[in-house]
């Protein structure tokens, strides 16, 4: 097993922080990527809008998610020892398991065979709608 990402919560409290913390942040790779774009102040100002920011707001926190990388027998172990409710996505016959947990007894998990890096980007995008869309 490995893990992958950075952001684990206690708490929601502590989720929320994190969310906010990472609104500058958004804000500069947007303002950036509308450079790049070349977009001068007028196009910039009629396309980038707050809900503009906000998908980038919660596209960089859930990239930043830690999502654990394991195979069955050890998302099984682990799942044994998890006090919390467990939302699975996938085949149970699949060999590969890539799982989050939440900051409040909930955990989001989802089977893969092969494709590890599209495995962690999908769960990341579930575990933000399912564990924080609303907590945020």
């Amino acid at each position: 097993m490995h893990t992958v990402g950075t952001f684990t919560f206690e708490s929601a409290a502590d989720a929320r922080e994190q969310y906010d913390d990472v609104g500058p942040a958004a804000q500069t790779v947007v303002r950036e990527v509308a450079k790049a774009m070349e977009f001068d102040r007028e196009e910039y100002a009629d396309r980038v809008s707050s809900e503009v920011i906000e998908t980038a707001r919660d596209a960089l926190f859930a990239s930043l998610l830690e999502v654990h990388v394991g195979t069955r027998e050890t998302f099984d172990d682990w799942r044994e020892s998890y006090d919390g409710e467990v939302s699975v996505a996938g085949h149970e016959n699949v060999e590969n398991v890539v799982w989050h947990v939440g900051p409040e007894g909930e955990a989001v998990a989802a089977t893969f065979q092969n494709e590890e890096d599209a495995a962690v980007a999908t769960l990341r995008r579930q575990a933000f709608g399912q564990l924080y869309r609303d907590l945020l």
